[in-house]
């Protein structure tokens, strides 16, 4: 019996491109000097040099703030989108970007109110009864602006602005975008994923560019488009040194493998699940991430199985990280490392700190794919099945398909299995004497020529060998497992699980017959509890 096999193991051999890359990340784009109450009390007594410190000066810095936005959007002609609430916004922008002619430009303004963290200023009383102002932070629902862009290097993007002081930005880009303008710039032909690269030209580049997407690019990006938009900080701010800055909210890390046999990539994702469903234990998280989990580390330890659709997909938490594992758009076995706090592993947020979270997020992608244990290979069974009930070719003569399912073809191996330890092998004529009787025919009622027609099919699947200078055939190695296997799964399992599940046939107490009636019966009446017909 064979050991256990990891993923990456088993599917090093079905793999036809291997891409590692960032894919999403959030980024928060902040003014440090204006974090606390007592920073903004200085960016007005001190450097806007005003006699009191307050949010009506807030409010007259939000009005300048929201004109620059009318007219920026009235010169460019940008539409504007009023962001309901529940509404995907990712499908918004893809129907702006399909009728985005350019290389370059803002989409569409979103604007949608959330809740955020803000400045206020509240009374307070010294210890001579005398009233003073005094900023605070607060939280109140604001108006987001998203200016909703693509970039020529970048491909599509958004950056968020808080309407109200500080101002504070989110910045949201994808390196699969990136990585697909780079390719297209350098001329090198690709087929793109979704949200990845499905085949490339040239693999080795693709990886290239992957590698190439740095804090340095990205920091260019944001400086770029602030120069751009509309800035809620003067000139003169900004010289004073209240420049925005950059931290990770959320980087995502992926790893795309693309699989030869797409038609049996949900089969291996499906055993996947299957064999792993342990991995969400501390003892197995700790190997992902190369991190000590202790009885005191906070964070649920979990696998879940989730499934959008008919989509499912494999996820294990570390603190406030997490894996995800799914098959992609039937093509790719896609697994993702999202960091949603670099300080679950010791790391600061700031954007130079990148490079860190990168090794993290793809060592933890690949050491998940070697933790993980797979019984057999199931594309190599795919692959048996197919040679058997699929038409076959053989130096030029063809050869038509046995179906599984097929009497004929089941009568024909139960008969050759009757042959299997003759060390003579077997003749046309022995073998349709055996094989008659499973059809309920005669003998005499087989032509050899119709014999011969079956034998010819039998050898060029590589189930029989003709036996040379000789009218006789044996049963080949891989033949009499494939006809055990066939024979008994069909008569032991198939027919009579069928026959126990038929209403008509089968008894009313089975195990089996039970079950179903108690599906068939939970379906029907979630059918009239929600009106439809069945």
């Amino acid at each position: 019996m064979s050991l256990p096999r990891s993923v990456a193991d088993v599917i090093g051999n079905h793999v036809t491109l291997e891409v590692e890359g960032i894919d999403r990340m959030y980024l928060n784009v902040y003014q440090p000097k204006l974090q606390t109450g007592k920073g903004a009390a200085c960016f007005f007594r001190f450097h806007r040099k005003q006699p009191v410190a307050s949010s009506a000066l807030m409010s007259v810095m939000t009005r300048a703030f929201l004109e620059q936005v009318d007219r920026f959007v009235a010169d460019h002609g940008i539409p504007v989108v009023l962001f309901a609430k529940g509404q995907r916004k990712d499908d918004i922008a893809a129907e702006h970007r399909a009728r985005f002619a350019g290389s370059e430009g803002v989409l569409f303004l979103g604007k949608a109110q959330e809740k955020v963290a803000v400045f206020r200023t509240e009374k307070r009383t010294d210890e001579r009864g005398k009233k003073y102002p005094w900023i605070v932070k607060s939280s109140t629902p604001v108006n987001q602006f998203y200016f909703y862009c693509v970039d020529e290097d970048f491909g599509p993007f958004f950056l968020k602005f808080c309407s109200y002081f500080p101002y504070t930005a989110k910045l949201c880009i994808n390196g699969h975008e990136y990585v697909k303008r780079q390719l297209a710039k350098e001329g090198i032909a690709f087929e793109p994923l979704d949200n990845g690269i499905l085949s490339c030209a040239d693999r080795k580049r693709l990886q290239a560019i992957c590698d190439g997407l740095s804090a340095a690019k990205i920091n260019a990006l944001l400086r770029k488009w602030l120069a751009k938009l509309p800035h809620p900080f003067t000139a003169a701010d900004r010289k004073a040194g209240y420049r925005y800055h950059v931290s990770i909210l959320q980087a995502e890390f992926a790893l795309t493998q693309v699989l030869d046999r797409p038609q049996t990539g949900r089969i291996l994702f499906e055993q996947i699940i299957r064999e792993n469903l342990d991995l969400g234990r501390p003892d197995q998280v700790q190997l992902i991430f190369e991190r000590r989990v202790r009885r005191d580390t906070p964070g649920r330890f979990r696998t879940r199985v989730l499934t959008d659709g008919v989509i499912p997909s494999l996820h294990v938490d570390y603190k406030r990280t997490k894996i995800k594992q799914y098959h992609k758009e039937g093509r790719a076995l896609r697994t993702e490392t999202t960091i949603n706090n670099p300080l679950d592993f010791k790391i600061n947020k700031g954007l130079n700190n990148l490079p860190a979270l990168r090794a993290i997020g793809f060592a933890a992608n690949r050491r998940l794919l070697h933790v993980q244990r797979l019984s057999h290979d199931c594309m190599i069974g795919e692959d048996a099945f197919r040679r058997v009930n699929d038409p076959v070719e053989v130096g030029g003569q063809r050869a038509s398909a046995l179906r599984y399912a097929d009497p004929l073809v089941q009568a024909l191996f139960s008969a050759l299995l009757v042959f299997r330890l003759l060390p003579r092998g077997f003749s046309n004529r022995e073998l349709r004497d055996h094989w008659a009787p499973f059809l309920g025919k005669t003998p005499q009622s087989i032509t050899p020529g119709q014999m011969t027609y079956h034998l010819r099919r039998l050898r060029l699947h590589g189930l029989i060998a003709r036996i040379p200078h000789a009218h006789r055939y044996r049963v080949t190695e891989p033949g009499w497992r494939t006809l055990l296997f066939c024979t008994r799964s069909y008569n032991r399992l198939l027919r009579p699980g069928l026959a126990e599940i038929m209403p008509q046939e089968a008894a009313p107490d089975t195990t089996l017959r039970r079950r179903f009636d108690q599906l068939d019966a939970a379906i029907a009446q979630w059918l009239e509890e929600n009106g439809m017909a069945a």
